[in-house]
């Protein structure tokens, strides 16, 4: 009885990715060194964004708004989705309760499980919090909206759109399933700002990126 070598296994499961594009072929050495760099560059960002002060980082933040309400601006009464502020992030909560006495509707997304998308419950002043994944507070009545517009707060972002996260997957997972018409917008501190995140099948670029005063959109 012979047995027949192959040059490779006789599956390519592990030569490719489910990216938001369909499959795409990937380096599993790539994919390790990527998500090496990606590891201590988030390390990095988190730690600088940390270091600037409570008053420069609110002026940051004034100035994010302001590009936010310049983006905003087309839409009567949207459905909003922010976020809680998390270490260092930029504080939008006065906006929030500003949107909300606006006639928007405001979101906040939430983890279900791990490895599923987001969903976002509606948010507005004064209504009942519980802790979710981290500690963050998330609205505990679970009122699910489906947002036109989702504001993203980033580790890093690229000029092609591409936003460093946490490491969860979450946004992207939820991103993946979105219909084409919502408007993403990724925002974040200046220091933000990378040359390239090494963006893999699986990553999916937002319209927008705001750092500070400084806002472009994705190329295409």
């Amino acid at each position: 009885m012979s047995h027949t070598t192959y040059s490779s296994p006789p599956c390519f499961a592990h030569e490719i990715d489910d990216g938001w594009n369909g499959f795409e072929a990937v380096d599993p050495q790539t994919t390790i060194d990527v998500a090496r760099w990606r590891k201590s560059e988030r390390e990095r960002l988190i730690a600088a964004r940390l270091a600037v002060p409570a008053d420069h980082r609110a002026a940051i933040a004034r100035k994010v708004i302001d590009l936010l309400d310049d983006l905003l601006a087309e839409f009567c009464s949207p459905v909003i989705s922010l976020y809680w502020p998390f270490r260092g992030e930029l504080d939008f909560r006065d906006w929030m309760a500003a949107l909300y006495k606006r006639g928007a509707r405001v979101a906040l997304p939430v983890v279900v499980a791990k490895g599923q998308p987001l969903v976002f419950r509606e948010w507005h002043p004064g209504c009942r919090m519980e802790r979710g994944v981290w500690n963050i507070p998330v609205p505990a009545d679970d009122r699910r909206l489906t947002p036109e517009i989702v504001v993203s707060p980033v580790v890093g972002a690229d000029r092609a759109g591409y936003r460093l996260g946490y490491g969860g997957g979450f946004y992207d997972r939820t991103l993946a399933s979105m219909p084409d018409w919502v408007m993403t917008i990724g925002v974040g501190h200046p220091v933000a700002e990378v040359d390239t995140i090494f963006p893999q099948p699986h990553d999916i670029p937002m319209d927008w990126i705001v750092l500070g005063d400084r806002r472009w959109k994705k190329p295409g």
